[in-house]
């Protein structure tokens, strides 16, 4: 079983409930279920999005919104939902939370990256930003390039659509 990114768009409302039910039961059981079309599976791509723009060299706003986008903030205290026996994230770092407003800021700013340019600094042999980019990137199937552009568009439309919505954005790696 792979450890893979996992994001959710909740309403407010929700997780204030998870947390009172965490809170009320006798094993701290959130009721954590998001529905599935508001759940982004983002495979192992957050560190390879944000080692290949740091390569590229895009500034320093952006590269925190991605990486913001992808690790969340502490602010929000989820620590609930990491309780055993019903943690969301036995097998990595902590859950963390991203409130309406960090959201609709992120979005702006990845809706301001193109993915395209900055993987177009980079050689156009496969290998190469493969080997730059480390982490398995090579035996990526269809490549790195086709891989991050693919991921990087999921999760910028995954932060659109939760700004729009007005929704909060919940992070675990599972």
């Amino acid at each position: 079983m792979a450890v893979t990114q996992q994001l959710a768009r909740i309403p407010v409302e929700y997780l204030a409930a998870c947390r009172q039910l965490a809170g009320e039961s006798p094993d701290g059981d959130p009721h954590w279920n998001p529905p599935s079309e508001d759940v982004l599976d983002l495979d192992w791509a957050p560190t390879l999005l944000e080692r290949v723009c740091g390569l590229a060299g895009l500034d320093d706003v952006h590269l925190i919104a991605l990486r913001l986008a992808t690790q969340g903030d502490t602010s929000i205290d989820v620590g609930f939902l990491n309780t055993h026996p019903h943690g969301i994230a036995p097998f990595g770092p902590a859950p963390t939370a991203l409130s309406t407003a960090e959201v609709a800021h992120i979005s702006e700013l990845l809706g301001q990256i193109d993915l395209r340019a900055v993987l177009a600094t980079l050689t156009t042999d496969e290998t190469e930003p493969a080997s730059l980019i480390g982490d398995g990137a090579g035996g990526i199937a269809g490549g790195p390039r086709k891989y991050l552009l693919e991921h990087f568009n999921a999760l910028r439309e995954f932060y659109r659509d939760a700004s729009l919505r007005r929704l909060q954005l919940v992070l675990w790696w599972d």
